[in-house]
């Protein structure tokens, strides 16, 4: 006798889009949240609105209706900031529609100086609201060599076009996988803008990589729909009089001038007097080793310091770009991974370097998390530098550190990507 099937499931319809949803509000803008928009009300509720600026009215569409908050898009500008001024990027002007602006640029409308102090305001109210830290009343959003002049303009050096089904490539439209047409770039470099293959159709394209590196010329390097790319190619990075090696499409800093603010900051910060070059110094999510290279580059050829990254091929390089230091080593593992159990498994020795570590800590958008931050904690570093891309995951680690009893003794931001909400943190902690 046949097995008997079982009677099937009836299939729930699909959920029917709030009601809200699309739904048009004339709103009073009276704040900046972090990831790029401002916030409004609209009947006690938070309502996060696209393409505007703080003391703004506005009329928005509703684009999603939560419990909690809304989120809108921005169509007409009823009363303007005095900080508007004509968006940086045609494609991405409030003039458009909201499914036809181009994405990257969401702060290309504001004035350059309030976009740093909007910046500046969202890792404020993190570390107060997160951290329970007040940064300092200087504390500031620090412009990198040239953008003023270029009013934010023509600093990436890295640009990632996507391919439309019937070849076309642009950026993504804002929060959305929609591919937008576009006749210039100008967030980018003039090394990427000369290349950029705009009016060119791809037929088997997904993506199209633009890399200018500040040593050799800008390439061009299509990835088609089945994954497949060209084999990577080594190119050269120069800081100073150093160079780094690494492949055409690994992590490097995007801004033209940011691997050079950065490497000069983490110097900075670095309080020699803490310093031991003998110590078990450690480069967490170390990339190619920009960073340790940095602290090698300070306190000198016997510098120990080890680069931890889970990115072989970017292992790789770092080893060959430390090689100058002979106490430095560059290991291919997971940050977590490296760091659970170090304290159990030192000798006595070892424990005593660990205590006299530097440790500097460049952890991706999502911030090092807590697994990481507990462990380390355990080996009980003299400093730790902390580099971070995300101000709201940098107050979350500021918090577990400060828990940990580690203070913040030195704090500065920079405008590593001018035209965006993106800002660079970048702090040293000791135990109080």
């Amino acid at each position: 006798m046949p097995a008997r099937r079982p009677p099937r499931r009836p299939q729930r319809p699909a959920a029917a889009p709030h009601p809200a949803v699309g739904t048009e509000l004339e709103l009073e803008v009276t704040g900046v949240a972090h990831g790029g928009v401002m916030v409004a009300r609209h009947e006690g509720r938070v309502v996060f609105v696209a393409d505007a600026i703080p003391g703004e009215r506005v009329r928005a569409r509703v684009t999603e209706a939560k419990k909690s908050f809304w989120r809108a898009d921005t169509l007409e500008v009823l009363e303007a900031s005095p900080h508007r001024r004509e968006h940086v990027w045609r494609e991405a002007s409030v003039t458009r529609d909201p499914e036809g602006r181009a994405g990257g640029a969401e702060f290309g409308h504001i004035e350059l100086a309030h976009q740093r102090e909007l910046k500046r305001q969202v890792a404020v109210d993190a570390l107060t609201r997160m951290a329970h830290i007040e940064p300092a009343d200087d504390f500031t959003v620090q412009a990198l060599p040239g953008d003023d002049e270029r009013d934010g303009t023509g600093w990436r050096t890295r640009v990632r076009l996507q391919a439309s089904a019937d070849g076309t490539v642009g950026p993504f439209a804002a929060r959305s996988h929609t591919v937008i047409p576009v006749t210039s770039l100008p967030l980018a470099t003039d090394a990427i803008a000369e290349i950029a293959p705009l009016a060119t159709r791809f037929g088997d394209a997904s993506s199209v990589d633009l890399v200018a590196p500040s040593k050799g010329r800008a390439l061009s390097i299509v990835t088609t729909r089945d994954g497949s790319a060209p084999p990577a190619q080594p190119i050269l990075e120069t800081v100073g009089d150093r160079e780094f090696a690494l492949d055409a499409l690994g992590f490097w800093q995007v801004h033209r001038a940011a691997a050079e603010t950065l490497t000069a900051a983490v110097q900075r910060a670095i309080d020699a007097d803490e310093f031991d070059p003998r110590a078990a110094n450690l480069d967490l999510y170390g990339g190619v080793g920009l960073l340790a290279a940095a602290v090698g580059d300070r306190f000198g050829q016997a510098t120990r310091i080890t680069s931890v990254e889970s990115y072989e091929t970017a292992t790789d390089y770092a080893a060959r770009n430390l090689s100058d230091w002979v106490g430095a080593r560059a290991i291919t593992a997971r940050v977590e991974r490296f760091v659970e159990g170090l304290a159990d498994d030192a000798t006595a020795v070892e424990r005593g370097r660990q205590r006299a570590a530097t440790v500097v800590l460049d952890p991706p958008r999502s911030g090092a998390g807590k697994a990481v931050i507990d462990e380390l904690v355990r080996t009980e570093p003299a400093q730790i530098v902390y580099v971070a891309c995300d101000p709201v995951a940098f107050a979350r680690d500021a918090a577990l550190l400060g828990a940990a009893g580690y203070g913040i003794r030195s704090l500065e931001a920079f405008d590593l990507f001018p035209n965006t909400h993106h800002v660079e943190l970048l702090a040293r902690l000791t135990r109080d």
